[in-house]
């Protein structure tokens, strides 16, 4: 054959920052190190490699054999490294002194670890926005891989995606490569031989050009079946064999090597885009579902390959308007940017500045940030670990800046970039966030001392993939299929399981339920909401003395048409690790009883586990953490987290009911459709009758020890273990 192409083979190996080490490591088994077993013994093919932050730190602390091998290929030339942001961040998300510092710090680390020249960055999840140009320019980025879909939506066809283009913004310039999608889906889960009779056809048709297959390492291997597909059954050796035979005409090699043999096609200038599942997962789920129905009737048009390339679905920003708890981690972040970015230009320095600014970047890390095929924002761990950086860094820019046990703060602002203002309470020990404008809600709670966020929760709400839980699987999960393609339940029952909630599930929920509710029916959602200060609108006024600050939000509002007036305030003392929470309502009928529940969740607290409980006291256990309990005249609630050494006590001074209940999710993930625990669910509640002047109160303390965790910890600052 004499037409010859250039086919770059790009892997992208990444594990989010705080997956379980035990998956990191069944990856390591799975995919990156078999793979390697593989690739080795093929002395004419190359790839392009990148391997994000989280996971190549972690190789380098657990296998650096593994790296050791790769710098030897990075010498022999075999392996390109392809750099990046080092903890995998969306690019669009974080500030532009951000994206620089994160790209720099880790092309150094690079360089130095597995030599080579680092010239080339992966973009996380292909998620551009043309004003990346000059910052990947700034931070000594040459070029880099999108989609081809990316190409097509700027008005491309498919013959002119056969090589690179040159981008520009203010001036600076970047070469971009589109990434085939029919390869992805190509590989691995076709034979070698069609994608070599594919590979032939470009060639055919398109002498000289340059293909690009740019996806997740984790499909060989990781993946659901790929393991015994990609290895025991040999496909990839087949593959690289088929390679190998057909040499005189398909060159593999790396993304450097064709920017420097090979003339860019033109020049392009893309819109705001990701990779083409993406945009359909950042829909609205409603639109979503319109989208796979317009999609799904349009393909039996035979014009359907006229009119695919003008069919586009969301804009991944909106996952932060899709999931409210994404912008709640993403304006926390914010947070912390700009007082890394203040302490730097108040001439601060030193290790704890250092090592401030990388607890950030790891807290940029984008998995927990959205959600499609894999499991995202629904896993829990994921959020968490984002919350333990965040509040990690804090720790360390108050030692940096000499804050150190002084911190007593109340400011209101708009935190989370609504529109509205939120109130913040903090000290040494705890940081709390207040949405008056929702509720009245508790939305965060930081405990410093553990870098824990008790409210990292997740509303249920309705997902298109919902609609395959009531229909069933697709298949008995042994075929090796692309996530895209497959439908698998790691559960039986899990329809019986949808709820959705019509509130936030965060803490300071207002509740009016019907006197007769019951814990069944609050727990499954069908108790009648009998109020409007669930979600409704409180005023914020702050106050401030020496050694405590006190937010108190007031709204009138009703219940059962009945006026009303509820008052409820926040207090934090100095050093103190409790929330005092009182509450006043005015307007009650001096002949009727009404009934109140005042809604508390916490997160990060697992169910199912021995260590994890409820109690009353050191003497009383009452089930896990998953239990529903419906408990009578008390006036105190233990919730004991063993593992994590926290004990949250909520006392009344008054008697109580306490109904509790776990809060779950059914969720996707690459490896199929799950129940995921998502908070736990405690809520005081009364019926009350108001005084001679129609009033009613109570006063709530909420005491977050956690002596436990202290006595474990080596670093005063309780920070994140890399410190």
């Amino acid at each position: 054959m004499n037409n010859s192409i250039r086919l770059c083979l790009v892997l992208h190996n990444h594990q989010p920052i705080g997956n379980f080490d035990d998956v990191f490591e069944h990856a390591y088994r799975d995919s990156y190190r078999p793979f390697l077993d593989v690739f080795e013994g093929y002395e004419h093919l190359q790839i392009s490699l990148h391997t994000s932050g989280p996971l190549i730190e972690w190789l380098n602390d657990r296998h650096p054999e593994y790296l050791d091998r790769l710098a030897r290929l990075v010498d022999a030339g075999r392996v390109e490294i392809v750099g990046g942001a080092f903890y995998e961040p969306i690019l669009t998300m974080i500030p532009s002194r951000d994206r620089v510092g994160q790209i720099t710090s880790f092309t150094d680390w690079l360089e130095s670890r597995l030599g080579g020249k680092v010239r080339g960055a992966w973009v996380p999840e292909r998620v551009w926005e043309q004003s990346l140009t000059s910052d990947l320019s700034e931070a000594g980025i040459q070029y880099t891989v999108l989609d081809d879909f990316h190409f097509r939506s700027a008005g491309l066809t498919n013959d002119q995606l056969h090589g690179y283009y040159v981008t520009e913004d203010d001036g600076r310039i970047l070469s971009i490569f589109p990434g085939s999608e029919r390869l992805r889906y190509l590989i691995p889960f076709r034979s070698p031989e069609e994608n070599i009779d594919y590979l032939r056809e470009v060639a055919n048709q398109h002498p000289n050009s340059v293909i690009v297959f740019g996806d997740d390492g984790e499909k060989f291997g990781t993946w659901p079946e790929t393991n015994k597909h990609c290895y025991h059954d040999g496909w990839l050796r087949r593959f690289f064999d088929a390679l190998t035979a057909n040499r005189q005409w398909l060159k593999t090699t790396t993304l450097s090597e064709a920017v420097d043999n090979v003339l860019p096609v033109g020049k392009i200038y893309l819109p705001d885009a990701s990779y083409r599942e993406m945009t359909e997962w950042a829909l609205p789920v409603n639109r979503q579902l319109a989208y796979d129905k317009v999609v799904h009737d349009l393909q039996e048009d035979p014009r359907w390959e006229q009119i695919k390339p003008f069919v586009r679905g969301g804009f991944w920003r909106n996952f932060r308007v899709k999931y409210p708890e994404a912008n709640e981690m993403y304006s926390r972040m914010m947070m912390v940017s700009r007082r890394v970015a203040a302490a730097e230009d108040q001439g601060v320095g030193g290790e704890d500045l250092y090592w401030a600014r990388r607890e950030l970047y790891r807290a940029q890390c984008n998995c927990s940030y959205w959600h499609g095929a894999f499991g995202g924002i629904y896993l829990p761990h994921l959020r968490n670990a984002v919350y333990n950086h965040l509040i990690a860094a804090d720790n360390l820019l108050d030692r940096a800046c000499d804050r150190g046990d002084s911190v007593l703060a109340i400011q209101d602002e708009d935190f989370d970039f609504d529109g509205r203002r939120e109130v913040r309470l903090a000290n040494e020990r705890l940081v709390a966030l207040l949405a008056p404008a929702c509720g009245g809600h508790l939305y965060e709670l930081d405990v410093r001392t553990i870098c824990h966020n008790l409210l990292a929760t997740l509303t249920r709400r309705p997902e298109a993939y919902h609609r395959k839980v009531v229909v069933g699987p697709t298949g008995d999960g042994d075929d090796c299929a692309s996530i895209h393609d497959r439908v698998v339940f790691k559960q039986a029952g899990l329809e019986r399981e949808l709820q959705y909630d019509l509130y936030p599930r965060k803490s300071m929920v207002d509740h009016f339920f019907d006197n007769d509710a019951t814990l069944e029916a609050v727990s499954r959602n069908e108790a009648m909401e009998r109020g409007d200060f669930a979600a409704g609108v409180y005023d914020a006024k702050l106050r401030r003395s020496a050694d405590r600050v006190q937010a108190v939000m007031t709204r009138q509002g009703n219940a059962w048409g009945i006026p009303l007036t509820i008052t409820k305030g926040v207090k934090l003392g100095a050093g103190s690790s409790k929330l005092e929470i009182a509450y006043l309502i005015e307007g009650l009928p001096p002949d009727a009883e009404l009934h109140l529940a005042i809604e508390f969740n916490f997160a990060g607290l697992p169910w199912k586990a021995d260590d994890r409980y409820f109690a009353q006291g050191a003497d009383r256990r009452l089930g896990d953490l998953g239990s529903k309990l419906d408990l009578r005249d008390a006036d105190r609630l233990d919730l004991v987290d063993q593992w994590l050494g926290i004990s949250a006590q909520l006392t009344t001074n008054r008697p109580t009911g306490f109904w509790t209940f776990p809060v779950a999710t059914v969720s996707q993930s690459e490896s199929g459709i799950e129940l995921v625990h998502q908070s736990v669910a405690v809520l005081p509640h009364w019926l009350v009758r108001g005084d001679s002047e129609g009033r009613w109160s109570v006063t709530l303390q909420l005491d977050l020890n956690t002596a436990a965790a202290e006595s474990r910890q080596s670093h005063p600052a309780a920070v994140a273990a890399t410190v």
